[in-house]
């Protein structure tokens, strides 16, 4: 099983450059299509982008098995919060593969009467569940980060008051301001975090108009997918950048 999952991991960088290309694809087309001259690039930048997603679907047929690894590797983690997010995040991701394999099933005409719809909603229900399993995670590492940034404020900040004799309840907190500011300094310190983050935002904004929970356009799914798949293929390029699952 170790083998097969070894062999998949090396469709992921061609999957990322499929996906990239699909998605500057729709943005394309969606920023040129009210254009009386450019009604054909517009259909053949549509055709791209729908051979491009029929490829990402092949490439994806053993995806169940690695999401099934994963979890099996995410179980073990010692740290209880990151451990239940991505295990329950990987086997939602291997629920969203079985489902992409049926749709691929009818979209090749081996089965063609799948009920594509019912299929097409239970898949992006799983990734759904997948990226906001995800983000929790990301939202654990951020915040006992939070707690270690403000715990150590607040030695310097008493340090400072009692070697100046200013008592703690003269001192104002700057509330918002300092979230940010550390948050910001979480972020900017750790790479993959920061980067993981905006995969996972980016990767949000496609089910959340399929799923109708908050209607977008074409353009801006296609700005999200495209910066998702470049973040994807930065962290495929350089592992040293792919937050630790």
């Amino acid at each position: 099983m170790e083998g097969f999952v070894d062999f998949t991991n090396r469709c992921q960088g061609r999957d990322q450059l499929y996906r990239a290309t699909q998605f500057t694809c729709m943005l394309l087309s969606y920023l040129i299509e009210n254009k009386a001259d450019k009604k054909k690039l517009v259909m053949k930048l549509k055709q791209l982008e729908s051979s491009m997603s029929s490829g990402r679907k092949m490439f994806r047929l053993g995806n169940v098995v690695h999401a099934l690894v994963a979890a099996r590797r995410s179980a073990e983690l010692p740290e209880v919060v990151p451990r239940l997010c991505l295990t329950a995040s990987h086997l939602s991701r291997a629920l969203y593969f079985v489902c992409d394999a049926v749709l691929w099933l009818r979209s090749v005409g081996l089965q063609p009467h799948i009920d594509r719809p019912k299929w097409h909603h239970w898949a992006t229900k799983c990734y759904y569940c997948s990226l906001l399993l995800n983000l929790a995670r990301d939202w654990y590492e951020i915040s006992w980060r939070l707690e270690e940034a403000a715990l150590e404020e607040k030695i310097k900040e008493n340090c400072f008051l009692k070697e100046h004799g200013v008592g703690l309840n003269g001192v104002k907190s700057d509330g918002l301001h300092s979230f940010l500011r550390q948050l910001f300094q979480i972020l900017k310190s750790n790479p993959p975090l920061l980067l993981d983050l905006v995969k996972n935002l980016c990767d949000l904004s496609g089910p959340l108009d399929t799923l109708g929970i908050y209607k977008t356009n074409a353009g801006v799914i296609g700005f999200c997918g495209l910066l998702s798949s470049l973040v994807g293929i930065l962290t495929l390029a350089s592992p040293h950048l792919k937050l630790k699952q």
